[in-house]
């Protein structure tokens, strides 16, 4: 709680976040987005789709997210979605997509470079951002009139997510995620394979495959919430698809570990900077700013990082 309010005033007060921008006619089809300080050059742009359990995401779970890179001369957008019970998966999808052609389209206007924008989800966002990312490649190989395209994609960054939802259905159940309630959420058995962003890459015809960018997964090693190997699994079957596919574990992190818990500690943050590394492989410049980039401070001691871990559901 320290931490969030410190980051909650920054969310509300801090005049590089521009918060609920609309990008669509449905409720929550808001946005926000983290602009750096500086304005003198366009930036490149993560649209992140943050985590929740397909229950309670909301767009302010990227706020940490979006200052550590805002801090770091990237632009991130925040995309809300439909929440289960106000929509189903299919509506959480649509939403994505369609905050995603909102960023592709208008992110210029905001000092974006639009052709710089990375794709990325957390937990349930990545499945989310993975479906929307499989969808439109699946479109475009068909000749499918498209609002954006996944071309405009330099890379995709999944973290700590489940891309086969047949394989999770049980390990929901048992966290605490009921199978009713979750076939609900995913529109029924029926519709699992159409929602499993493996199956889907399993099943798709080499013209879609050659479409995707590359696609980073990240995972901890002690991931209870969605176990590890649903990242390797994934990336084991996108590179035998062909796609450019790799994975990053970070050994003895757990489910919020990666994107909550090191961020609030402060110092050095191998997310954001697995990140960076990725954004700026060909800027030797910026990564030579990122380099020199004050060290974010801590946000709470540590012993309240130990009881929150032992506290924490996920």
């Amino acid at each position: 709680m320290p931490g969030f309010i410190q980051v909650g005033y920054y969310y509300f007060f801090s005049s590089q976040v521009r918060r609920s921008i609309v990008y669509g006619d449905q409720p929550r089809n808001r946005l926000d987005l983290y602009i750096p300080e500086d304005s003198s050059r366009p930036y490149p742009v993560v649209a992140f789709v943050t985590g929740g359990a397909w229950i309670i995401g909301y767009k302010a779970w990227g706020a940490l997210l979006g200052r550590r890179l805002a801090e770091r001369g990237i632009i991130v957008a925040c995309i809300d979605y439909r929440n289960f019970p106000q929509g189903t998966i299919g509506d959480m999808v649509n939403d994505a997509s369609q905050g995603i052609s909102f960023v592709c389209n208008n992110i210029a206007n905001y000092g974006g470079d639009p052709n710089q924008i990375y794709l990325m989800g957390q937990s349930a966002g990545a499945h989310i951002a993975a479906c929307a990312l499989m969808e439109q490649a699946v479109k475009e190989s068909g000749g499918h009139l498209v609002s954006w395209s996944v071309t405009q994609i330099k890379a995709y960054f999944g973290l700590s997510g489940g891309y086969n939802i047949h394989s999770l259905v049980d390990h929901f159940n048992e966290r605490g995620l009921h199978r009713s309630i979750f076939l609900s959420i995913m529109e029924g058995e029926e519709s699992l394979s159409r929602y499993s962003p493996e199956i889907v890459a399993k099943t798709s015809s080499a013209e879609t495959i050659a479409l995707l960018p590359p696609i980073v997964l990240m995972h901890g090693t002690e991931d209870y919430s969605i176990p590890s190997s649903a990242s390797k699994t994934f990336v084991d079957v996108l590179q035998q698809a062909g796609a450019q596919a790799r994975l990053l574990l970070y050994e003895g992190k757990t489910h919020t570990d990666i994107f909550l818990q090191d961020p609030l500690r402060g110092g050095r943050d191998p997310l954001v900077e697995d990140v960076l590394s990725v954004i700026h492989a060909d800027d030797a410049i910026a990564r030579q700013k990122v380099a020199l980039a004050p060290t974010p401070r801590r946000l709470v001691f540590e012993w309240q990082l130990k009881l929150a871990r032992q506290i924490s559901p996920f």
